[in-house]
């Protein structure tokens, strides 16, 4: 593997964390990658107005996967609106690694999930 793949990159890829399905979400959202194949679905349980529980399943590169372990562990405890609220570069700098615009695209499709599956809330 190259540099792009850090210890930590790697460690959500093969052991992700909030991988699967949540029986009764409040809310849930498909998203592609048609570029690389990527694919997510994001489900979300909130209650009280907190994010209770996020989960995700997919297929796809160990950025994309990471990512997607990544920014559930972060979500879990948050009010949706401060998820709705964070850009681009949170994922980005959270991973740690350096990547070229197709890589990027593959990192952001775990927010663009979260997002989408959150907004269905409002």
């Amino acid at each position: 593997m190259s540099d792009l793949y850090s210890d930590l990159i790697l460690d959500h890829y093969r052991f992700p964390h909030n991988k699967g399905r949540i029986e009764n979400a409040s809310c849930s959202c498909k998203v592609n990658n048609p570029l690389c194949g990527d694919h997510l679905e994001m489900s979300a349980l909130v209650k009280n107005d907190l994010i209770e529980e996020v989960k995700f399943e997919g297929k796809g590169c160990a950025i994309s996967q990471a990512a997607a372990s990544m920014l559930t562990d972060y979500a879990k405890g948050k009010h949706p609106k401060d998820i709705l609220s964070l850009e681009p570069a949170f994922v980005l700098e959270m991973l740690g690694v350096k990547l070229g615009p197709n890589r990027v695209k593959c990192a952001l499709l775990s927010l663009e999930a979260l997002k989408k599956t959150l907004l269905l809330l409002y």
